[in-house]
């Protein structure tokens, strides 16, 4: 079907990406199939239990759209990999996240990650991925990219996100480049507020947009925007998501862009509490956005349809330029042959979680592994010692984290190595009596690996507290091990050694372990630059 043979309201609605609240079709998604006939979906981990579920779920979306047109839906998820993954069932293969990538310097391993991540979503029916980020991640306090970034390097991050482009879309995934035009050197979460990079235009060119412009010569079907103002492009008080500067002269005018613009979630605070949803949704597309994504709540989802459709026969948005983000959208569909169906095959469960793909992430995580510091030779570990393992346990959502009980630990890689392993489990952000009790029971262990996670720009308090009273014991041995952003030893320059691992995932925590085993080197170099003391590119 043209979009000439498509009514104003149907071409709205193929401009709009929607989420929705359970595992199964509610009454809610299935009006916005049916009266708004939406073009796209987006999944959460709400959405999905398993892959036979998630595939079965694909197909009656599918299925229910098919009954309005013959347009076949965006599907759409976050699977960035590593802690940013809205899949992480242990049947699939979970790829290693950006930053661990990063450290490998490897575009091959980048690649290789993202065909498998992009054949398994495919399976399960999920034609589209919201990856990779290509934010270059220059600012150590950035609170809402930091792992999910490469690096610091425009160029790393350049060629390992072109590669891992070409890798999903050489499994017929659609890729997304995001966030344009870069979200790295930022200090705000604009899923809490409006952020602002104020670098000059020709900074931005060299660092900001340079992996931008690689994604645009790979061929990347779709970008998406950030609720981030870049006053060098847009002197007005407005994010990029509501520029047409940014949108239109400099993406695609500037850069050649001919593939989908779509908006980050327009239900985030920079978009939602600054300017309204349904205004934000007009905005987005007179600023040239062809998809705008809303991924929560069905009555903003309804009122930004009909704004968007008002604009139009108001005349504030020209029914030409919504021919164009139109054709746009049906082109890529075309493209990646969506009107393709998943099925539950009798092969279908045994086509997930291969060894030959988890062989492969075994490979990146022991690449990725960085040794930034061993003063005092704390490595390899005393098999023969009792060990202590100091866990943070992900138990509060953030706006890119989810809750996880994790069965595999740091602990479990080393039980079956070290005489006697003891894990302690503490929340990411222990109270004064949690810290009490962990240095308490620390007291009777003279080797302790404590592991570090940092979901925002700083290590919580009370894990530095905790960390801070292990090391006044000049007795005790004492590892710690960052298990999301590298930063962390900031905070504690004075710990004798330090491991990045950059997410705390189970093929990791077993590369991991063998480094503390001595069973195999780090081989990682550091992405970022955590001190002058140790920069980018760094490994001990």
């Amino acid at each position: 079907m043209s979009n000439r043979q498509l009514t104003l309201e149907q071409k709205i609605g193929q401009m709009v990406m929607c989420g929705f609240q359970t595992p199964a079709v509610n009454t809610e998604i299935r009006t916005l199939l049916e009266k708004y006939e939406v073009g796209g979906i987006i999944y959460f981990r709400r959405n999905v239990a398993n892959p036979e579920q998630v595939c079965r779920l694909s197909s009656e979306l599918q299925s229910i759209s098919r009954k309005q047109t013959d347009i076949p839906l965006f599907i759409c998820i976050d699977q960035e990999g590593g802690m940013v993954a809205r899949i992480d069932w242990d049947e699939i293969t979970l790829i290693p996240g950006n930053m661990a990538i990063g450290a490998t310097r490897s575009a091959e391993h980048a690649y290789d990650a993202a065909k498998i991540c992009g054949e398994e979503l495919l399976r399960m029916g999920i034609n589209m991925n919201f990856a990779p980020s290509v934010d270059v991640n220059n600012n150590a306090k950035n609170p809402v990219i930091g792992v999910r970034s490469y690096g610091e390097r425009p160029d790393v991050v350049a060629e390992l996100g072109a590669a891992q482009i070409r890798g999903l879309q050489d499994a017929n995934v659609a890729a997304t480049a995001k966030h344009f035009p870069g979200h790295g050197d930022t200090a705000v979460d604009s899923h809490h507020g409006l952020a602002a990079v104020p670098h000059s235009e020709d900074r931005l060119m060299s660092i900001e947009l340079a992996p931008f412009i690689r994604a645009i010569k790979e061929g990347v079907d779709c970008i998406m925007t950030a609720h981030v103002m870049f006053p060098a492009f847009e002197p007005d008080d407005i994010p990029a998501t509501l520029s047409r500067k940014v949108l239109t002269q400099l993406l695609r005018q500037r850069l050649g862009f001919d593939g989908v613009i779509v908006t980050d979630c327009l239900e985030m605070h920079a978009i939602s509490k600054e300017f309204g949803i349904a205004e934000g949704a007009v905005r987005a597309v007179e600023a040239g956005a062809d998809l705008v994504l809303i991924s929560h709540t069905f009555t903003e989802q309804v009122a930004a349809i009909e704004a968007l459709i008002d604009a139009v026969r108001t005349g504030r948005i020209s029914e030409s330029q919504i021919d164009e983000s139109v054709h746009r959208l049906l082109a890529l569909k075309e493209k990646r042959q969506m009107e393709q169906l998943a099925d539950v095959t009798p092969e279908f469960a045994s086509s997930f979680g291969t060894p030959e793909a988890k062989a492969v992430v075994e490979r990146i995580c022991a690449d990725s592994i960085t040794l930034v510091k061993d003063d005092k030779q704390c490595l390899p570990i005393d098999r023969e010692e009792a060990t202590l393992v100091i866990w943070p346990e992900v138990r509060q959502r953030t706006e890119v984290d989810e809750p996880i009980t994790q069965t595999f630990t740091a602990a479990t890689a080393l039980q079956p190595h070290v005489k006697q392993v003891m894990e302690l489990r503490i929340s990411t952000y222990p109270d004064a009596e949690e810290v009490r009790d962990t240095l308490a029971k620390a007291a009777e262990y003279r080797q302790i690996i404590v592991l570090t996670y940092n979901a925002v720009s700083m290590l919580h308090q009370g894990q530095v507290d905790i960390v801070e009273g292990l090391l006044r014991d000049t007795d005790k041995r004492v590892i710690v091990a960052s298990t999301r952003n590298p930063y962390d030893l900031n905070q504690f320059p004075q710990a004798p050694a330090y491991l990045c691992c950059y997410e705390n995932r189970p093929a990791t925590m077993s590369a991991l372990a063998n480094v503390l085993l001595g069973r195999q080197e780090a081989n990682g170099k550091l992405p970022v630059t955590i001190s002058p003391a140790y920069p980018f590119g760094h490994r001990a």
